[in-house]
């Protein structure tokens, strides 16, 4: 809204300084301070509404240490979290963007869900709360919305090189044998999207169907949607998985989004993607706001968040936050770096796959379940060795930063 206001100001009464808001390191900083101030202020109070309403986390007794200390802190902290991301995005984003726009119906979408699941858990008093399937439902939804617009909207395209027998003329002479190779810049539709730590590095989802024969790119959306509902469904859950103990699923979502805002920067920028040899899609740096703000807003949460946490972000927030990245990634064409960028999700995830798939094994094989962790997911693993939760986190968010380390370094390492 300050971007459009600022730039009628400008156009019309040429008011000095609104030019800065044509910049998007002036937007995205300041969608990072105002997102960090909405936390930190809003989240205080709706703590104490919270209190007030008796909107406490029910914890089941897992016989870990400090459990009952945190029996009764608010949930639904979530919220604190998409009105820092949301107000922030509205007031320094180009909202006729379509991938603003898009990330505000993520955000948007998957908290509703979120909220819904929390609304039951604490006044329905339902532990389960809403229902797996629903769940499933609505991130399959989302996963469409998602999938039909990136396949069929005419505003997401990329830019590719295209080769020219021509010689470049320098000072107004052929260069002869030390003529350049010239190129254009081709805009087109494409399902093209990034292999890390391959050379040449782009792949094509309709390679997936070219079996079929002469025509098979028109049909390619029956592969895509799938992938899109797939990877939205996995990260949102790997997230939710995540927040199990104070300031794990914030942190490392926070590490992740700078990760994301770098990656957002770099693909909207026409000298810097041709520098690196990636993929230039036009309209994306706007993303940079966005995922700003997002970044402000974990880092504001964990405010409050942070070992002894004040309050909990619920489903409201973690099913958000999984959701948001993996449609941010897909929208700059990382998707594929999510099993690096995304590790500590991943491998909460698996934990509990491997706890579930080997205890119903050997239940059937033996007669008796057994476990390879502890307890799963793998944060309590580790609070079961009496490693304090505040050390887990630390250790967590530094091999976050590792795999957001190693992941940046695909720009170049190929």
């Amino acid at each position: 809204m300050l971007y459009y206001l600022f730039h009628y100001l400008r156009e019309h009464y040429n008011m000095p300084g609104a030019n800065v808001f044509n910049y998007i390191s002036f937007r995205a900083a300041m969608a990072i301070i105002v997102s960090l101030l909405i936390s930190m202020v809003f989240g205080k109070r709706l703590i104490k509404i919270l209190h007030k309403r008796q909107v406490g986390e029910t914890i089941r007794d897992l016989g870990l240490t400090g459990q009952k200390e945190k029996e009764g802190t608010p949930t639904m902290g979530g919220l604190i979290i998409l009105a820092s991301i949301l107000i922030p995005t509205l007031l320094f984003a180009r909202l006729v963007n379509v991938y603003v726009l898009l990330m505000i119906v993520t955000t948007i979408w998957l908290g509703t869900i979120g909220f819904i699941d929390d609304y039951i858990k604490v006044f329905k008093k339902d532990k389960k709360g809403l229902s797996g399937k629903f769940k499933i439902v609505g991130q399959v939804g989302i996963g469409l919305i998602v999938g039909f617009t990136l396949y069929f909207n005419s505003h997401v395209v990329v830019k590719e090189k295209e080769y020219s027998p021509r010689q470049t003329i320098i000072g107004g002479q052929e260069a002869g044998i030390n003529a350049l190779p010239s190129y254009a810049q081709k805009e087109s539709k494409s399902l093209e999207t990034t292999i890390p730590f391959i050379k040449n590095n782009e792949f094509d989802y309709s390679w997936l169907i070219s079996f079929i024969g002469d025509g098979y790119r028109k049909w390619a959306w029956l592969i895509y949607i799938p992938i899109v509902i797939l990877i939205i469904t996995a990260v949102s859950n790997g997230a939710n998985i995540t927040d199990g103990i104070d300031g794990l699923a914030t942190g490392t979502s926070a590490i992740i989004g700078v990760t994301l805002m770098i990656f957002a920067y770099v693909s909207g920028n026409f000298i810097l993607a041709d520098y690196l040899n990636i993929m230039y899609i036009p309209n994306c740096s706007e993303l940079v706001i966005y995922m700003s703000a997002f970044v402000g807003a974990c880092v504001g949460f964990l405010w409050y968040n942070s070992y002894p946490a004040q309050v909990f972000m619920g489903d409201t927030g973690s099913l958000a936050l999984g959701g948001i990245i993996a449609v941010f990634a897909m929208a700059v064409r990382k998707e594929l770096l999510l099993p690096v960028l995304c590790g500590i999700f991943l491998i909460e995830e698996v934990s509990v796959m491997m706890q579930v798939s080997y205890f119903k094994f050997t239940k059937k094989k033996y007669g008796e379940g057994r476990r390879i962790f502890r307890m799963s997911p793998l944060h309590h693993h580790y609070q079961k060795l009496n490693i304090h939760e505040s050390k887990i986190v630390s250790r967590f968010w530094i091999v976050g930063i590792m795999l957001a380390i190693l992941s940046i370094v695909t720009l170049k390492l190929r």
